[in-house]
């Protein structure tokens, strides 16, 4: 199957709850009913949302409710139809609705439409013990990314989702063999067309997504900044626009993890918000694939810290990412066509398809 799809994500406090349920529990019962293709659950090791309260990993305190994030994909008539469902169960949440195109079975040379020949952001789902050749498939996947020249891929490991319908969950006793795990890379369209088939020769259940993505600095090097979008599309729906800087904890700013700096410049900034995730392994640039190893001292893996806001705040919130990045990263532009947050009684946005062409 190749066809147009959608990818509804919902960032939330992991302590979040709709009702008597858990909102992580309310999404992903509603994915497993729905037997939505393909669906993960993510926790954040740090971030803040339009109340600019920080939760972070490194305090005992403000690691009692990290941030989590849930991502569906599948059809748009699937997505569309759980759509308002998402959002309730959300409760003070936000969600975002973005385009993409989704393949699955047989994956075939593919002339991508031209909007993704610039570059595209390419996300390949997985199991977390799946392995090809004897090593884990999301480290050969990273592999053969790496050695077709791709920019960038970070592998981001899921606590609970769903893979064709299947709900997959990690528990305390158990390996957890399929507990989802998701690659996210970045290239150039080209060049991610012609790696597709080799990709499909690795899997034996290939499910991958294609995005349109913006590639605006690579290891230092400033290659362009974020496409100016308008606030609106031309029949007045608001339009959003969201920054994924990838880094490796290793990676320092004045002595500091570069995520950490980011979020924290862009909180005393008046941002609304961002989120870091932890990954167990990848690669950008020049750096080859890899996560943490045994006698080591410090962490080595990446992280992908994610910025959604208006355009207007994007572009000031870059010129903070662009000086903390003046070394290292991967840092990719997208815009969001729909988003959907509610803070108390009050909402903002919705989940309504602007549509504009960039």
């Amino acid at each position: 199957m190749n066809e147009d799809c959608l990818k509804i994500t919902t960032y939330f406090g992991e302590r979040k709850r709709v009702g008597r349920q858990l909102v992580a529990d309310a999404l992903l019962d509603l994915y497993e009913r729905h037997d939505i293709a393909a669906s993960i659950l993510l926790r954040g090791v740090e971030g803040f949302g339009l109340k600019h309260n920080l939760r972070t990993d490194t305090s005992l305190t403000l690691s009692e409710d990290l941030p989590a994030a849930a991502i569906a994909v599948d059809t748009r008539e699937r997505i569309e139809a759980i759509r308002d469902e998402v959002a309730l169960a959300s409760g003070s949440g936000l969600v975002t609705l973005e385009r993409a195109r989704l393949q699955t079975g047989i994956l075939t040379p593919m002339a991508l439409p031209e909007e993704l020949h610039e570059a595209t952001k390419l996300t390949v789902y997985l199991g977390r013990q799946e392995r090809i050749y004897r090593m884990p498939a999301y480290a050969a996947v990273c592999d053969l990314l790496y050695r077709r020249g791709i920019a960038g891929a970070s592998v981001l490991l899921g606590v609970d989702g769903t893979a064709y319908g299947q709900r997959e969950r990690a528990q305390f006793v158990g390996r957890n063999a399929e507990v989802p795990v998701m690659v996210i890379a970045v290239g150039d369209g080209e060049t991610i067309g012609r790696v597709l088939p080799e990709l499909g020769g690795l899997l034996d259940r290939p499910l991958t997504t294609l995005e349109r993505v913006r590639i605006c600095k690579r290891d230092g090097e400033l290659i362009e900044t974020p496409h100016r979008l308008p606030g609106t599309d031309e029949l007045g729906m608001q339009l959003w626009q969201k920054l994924m800087i990838h880094t490796f904890e290793s990676q320092l700013h004045r002595g500091q993890p570069i995520n950490r700096a980011i979020t924290r410049r862009l909180r005393s900034a008046g941002s609304s918000g961002a989120t870091t995730f932890r990954c167990i392994w990848g690669f950008h640039g020049n750096h080859e694939p890899h996560g943490d190893r045994p006698f080591q001292l410090g962490r080595q893996v990446p992280t992908v810290t994610v910025v959604i806001d208006t355009p207007e705040r994007i572009s000031a919130a870059f010129s903070v990412i662009d000086e903390l990045t003046e070394e290292h990263g991967l840092v990719t532009s997208e815009m969001v066509p729909a988003m959907y947050t509610t803070v108390g009684e009050q909402s903002r946005g919705s989940l309504r398809l602007a549509r504009h062409h960039f």
